[in-house]
């Protein structure tokens, strides 16, 4: 556990012991479809295309002729490769892990992620596809990824408040990533210390003595 003081109160931060999988339907809706395949993990989305159909990995040689498939039956997409490093544990990300496996003993592609050009149109509002947006749709599924692999390796957090008086003021779950301001624990935890000094303020008569902790 960590603990953070803000004005005289508490911000208790702990692990999420119960995080929502990002990928699964009691999450926001990811722009992107993750197509992956290991005997032994369940990692892919349930729906590979917009159909709602599933791939099958032995009716493909390989992912580029997966690639090539649904790129020909989503009328063209933006795409990056998925791996997945299996050690004491398993991590993903979108850019192979060469730095610490060269031989790849332990690491290998997964699958991979992509949008539909049409699903990114309508997403954005966008009526074309440039250069500077596949950029920018390449960036969202690579934290798409990071996101998942947060939640794959534990890095979900939440946060409990205490009083000044030890009293628990507010909790809140489920922010991903072990840098808590990137997240935006820290300011959602901030702005909740704020929001009840200021009802403190107006409900219960200490006006003066909190006023000189919010400055």
């Amino acid at each position: 556990m960590e603990e953070i003081k803000y004005k005289d109160y508490t911000i208790q931060i702990t692990s999420d012991e119960c995080p929502i999988n990002p990928r699964s339907d009691d999450f926001n809706s990811c722009l992107g479809t993750l197509v992956a395949f290991h005997r032994r993990y369940s990692l892919s989305d349930d729906k590979h295309l917009s159909d709602g159909s599933k791939l099958k990995a032995e009716n493909f040689n390989n992912f580029d002729e997966m690639i090539a498939h649904v790129n020909k039956v989503e009328g063209g997409i933006v795409w990056l490769p998925v791996y997945m490093y299996d050690h004491s544990g398993i991590t993903i990300n979108t850019g192979g892990y060469n730095s610490i496996d060269s031989a790849r003993w332990d690491w290998g592609q997964l699958g991979f992620i992509y949008v539909s050009k049409k699903k990114a149109r309508d997403w954005y509002s966008w009526k074309t596809i440039t250069k500077t947006r596949i950029n920018k749709l390449e960036e969202y599924l690579r934290n798409e990824i990071k996101t998942f692999d947060q939640y794959l390796t534990g890095e979900v957090y939440g946060y409990q408040i205490l009083t000044p008086d030890g009293e628990e003021d507010d909790s809140c779950w489920g922010f991903y990533g072990s840098n808590h301001e990137e997240s935006g624990l820290m300011e959602q935890a901030k702005n909740s210390i704020d929001c009840d000094i200021q009802h403190r303020l107006k409900t219960e008569g200490i006006q003066t003595e909190l006023e000189l902790k919010t400055e």
